[in-house]
């Protein structure tokens, strides 16, 4: 399969990500089956770039996220970060990585420790990693809630006494104390009123430029993928069928799938009106995807060659990259 061309300024290189699930059965408990949560993916973000990963939900977006991390141990493939290969560290030597690497959760909530102050919750990392000592810590821990916006006083109150806001507030200091070069924000805004959804994505655009921040962002919602991202990757069954830059895809999708995506965004004005793309039929299941292309039995213009064959990911315009047997087929239908 071709893959994205590799960049020198690219801090994250993923190549042949895979991750099965075993399905165990029977009395011994033997794997009958797998569930292929990602099969076999490949993208790279340089340096100070945003790349959003949308798609629909158990499409495979959030392990994508967490094999990176390494909270998953990937089946196979290849994870490459700051010249690293993370997918092949263990022990001291990936604790000491994952400084580089932290994380933003969807839930705030339930991503903190409801018995510890939140002062505490943001300093573990620099008490795990043992950075300064306990004065200095307190003080890099004030200085980086008065920069997400909250008073330092607040160090001493409890997750159950913030708003969500606020708590996401928390969770996006938690993760920046280390000082990392890459952040997954793992659907960060989700659980947010729309107001406050524009504050914390206005919050992460301005620290990227501050710190010089890396982010690889997932979510399902293309309007808030589409305000931060500089590119965007289409997921569906475990497969990527699309990657762009952000003004590129949304004026101009290739892949059936990003088109019925982009269909269904509502549009801010009540006198108008988008025709929508309505796919057929359901999500089929990750442990048992459809042969060839996984999106042909949900594609209007599927032909026997999909069913039977797994189009290459190929680059059909300047980083512009698509897999589909049917482009000129697909450039007839306007979103």
């Amino acid at each position: 399969m071709n893959t994205e061309t590799q960049r020198p300024d690219d801090l994250l290189i993923v190549r042949d990500l895979v991750k099965h699930y075993p399905v165990r059965g029977g009395v011994l408990r033997r794997i009958v089956a797998w569930v292929k949560a990602v099969d076999g993916i490949n993208f790279s973000i340089k340096r100070g770039e945003t790349l959003g990963l949308v798609g629909e939900s158990g499409c495979g977006k959030s392990t994508v996220g967490n094999c990176i991390l390494r909270l998953l141990q990937p089946t196979s493939g290849s994870i490459e970060l700051n010249g690293r290969k993370i997918s092949e560290l263990d022990g001291k030597e990936l604790k000491t990585m994952r400084r580089d690497m932290q994380v933003i959760f969807q839930d705030p909530y339930s991503s903190l420790n409801p018995r510890k102050p939140i002062g505490d919750s943001i300093m573990a990392g620099l008490k795990i990693h043992k950075v300064g000592n306990g004065k200095e810590q307190v003080e890099l821990m004030h200085n980086m809630l008065r920069r997400v916006g909250l008073d330092p006083f607040y160090a001493h109150r409890y997750p159950h006494e913030f708003s969500g806001g606020q708590r996401q507030r928390i969770g996006i200091a938690r993760a920046l104390i280390l000082k990392p070069k890459f952040i997954v924000c793992d659907e960060p805004v989700s659980a947010l009123d729309v107001s406050i959804q524009s504050q914390v994505l206005n919050l992460l655009n301005d620290l990227q430029d501050e710190f010089n921040l890396t982010y690889l962002f997932i979510a399902h919602n293309l309007s808030v993928v589409e305000h931060i991202s500089d590119r965007v990757a289409v997921m569906y069954l475990g497969k990527i069928v699309e990657m762009a830059p952000r003004e590129d895809l949304f004026e101009n999708p290739k892949h059936m799938y990003t088109k019925a995506l982009i269909s269904a965004i509502p549009i801010p004005d009540p006198k108008l009106e988008r025709s929508r793309m309505l796919l057929e039929g359901e999500v089929p299941s990750p442990l048992n995807p459809p042969p060839g292309c996984h999106f042909h039995p949900r594609c209007p213009i599927a032909t026997e060659q999909c069913s039977r064959e797994d189009p290459h990911f190929e680059e059909v315009s300047s980083n512009h990259w698509v897999a589909c047997f049917n482009l000129a087929e697909a450039e007839e239908y306007r979103v």
